[in-house]
């Protein structure tokens, strides 16, 4: 077979139903012999690479596959980049075939060549450039098991045309392992054993769980730990499904704009227990006053992660859901009624000053967190909800319920705005039978617009929610609040977003009034086809509660006049 045909039949090997890609000079080749496998293999044509491996991000985190994105050499590879470091920051399993020059021009400037292996190493968890077609299964197999073994993350191929058109015998042979790539054992017993007794001996024990746990498929695993011993939990943002919202032991998402409860709990226990997060200073505020008065037990898969930020009292090397089954066979079981039914008090608080005024407002512009509310109410709390990056994201992860697993993908490390709209086409390609909401401000929809093409010709039934309040409204707040209201460069004139849809044969609708607000949520939920609902929401909203950068986790802004210090 040639090289291209081996490349196509190492993806079918792999399980590979879909491919998100742009056609180029350099990886033309593969999309010639792409042609035969129609039948076998569905290629979405996007509008923009960046949108290509967006759109795999967002397939990937709905379904636990890796996604696979093919594109050329030159700009269409460095269009994917961004895509690149996102998805490793979020640990996202992507593979990108990347057309190249042939042989003989590499290193020569040669039309649209780019150093690809240079550009891409440092933001991703393996690069390779593939000379020979006798390497190409080879590649293929070891890309999908560094991918998505591990800490999982996005791996590139550079396929040169010399690879592709030349000629090799084609056996494939799926990988399981490689010498020099060691995945973590079996965690060690004395750590399982010491972590054990700081729980079993803690008052005030307290789980703060990310997307390890949804990565490791340990949901069913937490819930059990959680449940023998007695202990809250919350999550992080891209934690958030891993245990349904109304889990009795979950007090909420922790963090810069989290649940007052979470981050107070995350500031009083005596024991924390880290499970598949980073502690990033999203998470953490000043690191120096996190959780100072705790014995941290931190559990991940990636040894560089442990220690790195928060000192760790127990590190425990592994994947999640081995070491929760251990944990819970390990510890006693335990009640710490009273320590969990704090959050109560904390969550009072949080319904009065924060929750009812932007979810119930008596009047007034509509507001951003009450169409999240109720999009998640009218969506039986069961649909997959993504955001881009901004106030929209934030609102989205606040108000949004979840009954279910893998229910929420956002840009969480990194924070790419434009990455929704092309992530949310991933998300309902890899999950079709799933309702697939995207909340998305007018800023970040104008970076990857024209992805609607993409639904337009693919016939996508995404649910496009435009909180539009023309500014770009995450700066706009930081501005209102640490920069004396001096709003440089973010009041948006944005386009007839009507206009757009109709040119793409979109279903639109407008929504100024809160009265219209109901029937055309319901509307658009109910719409078997794609559908862009444009909300005029509050220019002014800000997103509370929030603890400003730099602070400590239990100084908290419930407005722009009010903080909330536990005793005060």
């Amino acid at each position: 077979m040639t090289g291209a045909e081996i490349l196509l039949e190492s993806l079918l090997a792999e399980g590979v139903d879909t491919v998100f890609g742009y056609p180029g000079g350099s990886i033309i080749t593969v999309y010639d012999k792409m042609y035969s496998y129609a039948d076998r293999l569905r290629h979405i044509l996007v509008r923009h690479e960046q949108g290509a491996i967006h759109a795999a991000q967002g397939y990937a985190r709905a379904t636990g596959r890796p996604g696979v994105v093919i594109v050329t050499s030159g700009p269409g590879a460095t269009n994917v980049i961004t895509g690149v470091a996102d998805a490793m920051v979020d640990s996202t399993p992507v593979i990108v075939i990347a057309g190249q020059v042939g042989n003989a021009l590499l290193g020569t400037d040669a039309f649209q060549e780019t150093d690809v292996v240079g550009m891409t190493g440092p933001i991703d968890k393996w690069t390779f450039q593939i000379r020979r077609p006798e390497d190409v299964a080879t590649a293929v197999a070891k890309a999908f098991h560094i991918a998505s073994t591990g800490r999982p993350g996005p791996v590139v191929l550079d396929f040169t045309r010399d690879a592709q058109v030349g000629i090799a015998d084609f056996d494939y042979q799926p990988c399981r392992h490689i010498r020099s790539y060691a995945l973590p054992a079996p965690a060690d017993e004395a750590a399982i054993e010491a972590a054990a007794q700081l729980i079993d001996d803690a008052e005030r024990p307290f789980v703060v769980f990310g997307q390890g746990v949804l990565l490791s498929h340990a949901e069913d695993q937490l819930k059990a730990f959680l449940k023998k011993g007695g202990i809250p939990a919350a999550s992080t943002m891209l934690g958030l499904s891993a245990l349904p919202s109304d889990f009795p032991y979950y007090v909420g998402m922790a963090g810069m704009h989290g649940n007052i409860a979470a981050n107070l709990m995350t500031q009083k226990c005596d024991v924390l227990i880290a499970v598949g997060m980073r502690f990033d200073d999203r998470v953490t505020g000043n690191p120096s006053t996190y959780a100072r008065q705790a014995k941290v037990i931190h559990i991940d898969v990636d040894r560089t992660e442990i220690g790195k930020i928060i000192p760790a009292e127990v590190g425990i090397l592994g994947d999640a859901a081995e070491v929760l089954g251990r944990l819970t066979e390990r510890i006693r079981f335990s009640f710490h009624d009273e320590w969990a039914a704090s959050a109560r008090r904390y969550e009072c608080v949080e319904q009065e000053k924060v929750c009812v005024p932007e979810t119930a407002p008596a009047g007034g512009p509509v507001n951003m967190g009450e169409v999240v509310a109720r999009v998640s109410e009218l969506s039986g709390r069961d649909a997959i909800i993504v955001t881009d990056v901004g106030q929209n994201q934030l609102m989205g992860a606040r108000y949004s319920r979840f009954a279910r697993t893998r229910s929420f993908i956002s840009s969480g490390g990194l924070g790419t705005m434009g990455f929704g709209l092309p992530a949310a086409i991933g998300a309902k390609t890899g999950a079709p039978d799933r309702q697939v909401v995207l909340f998305v401000g007018d800023g970040g929809i104008q970076m990857t617009l024209q992805e609607f093409g993409t639904i337009m010709q693919e016939g996508t039934a995404v649910k496009v929610v435009l909180l539009n309040n023309n500014w770009l409204g995450n700066v706009r707040q930081w501005q209102e609040l640490f920069y004396g209201a001096r709003y440089s460069q973010t009041r948006l004139l944005n386009p007839d977003f009507s206009l757009i849809a109709q040119a793409f044969g979109i279903r639109y609708r407008c929504v100024e009034e809160r009265a219209e607000l109901e029937d055309a949520l319901r509307e658009m939920l109910d719409s078997p086809q794609a559908y862009l609902l444009d909300v005029h929401v509050r220019e002014e909203g800000m997103v509370y509660p929030m603890v400003p950068g730099g602070r400590r986790m239990d100084e908290i802004l419930l407005n722009k006049d009010e903080w909330y210090r536990d005793g005060e």
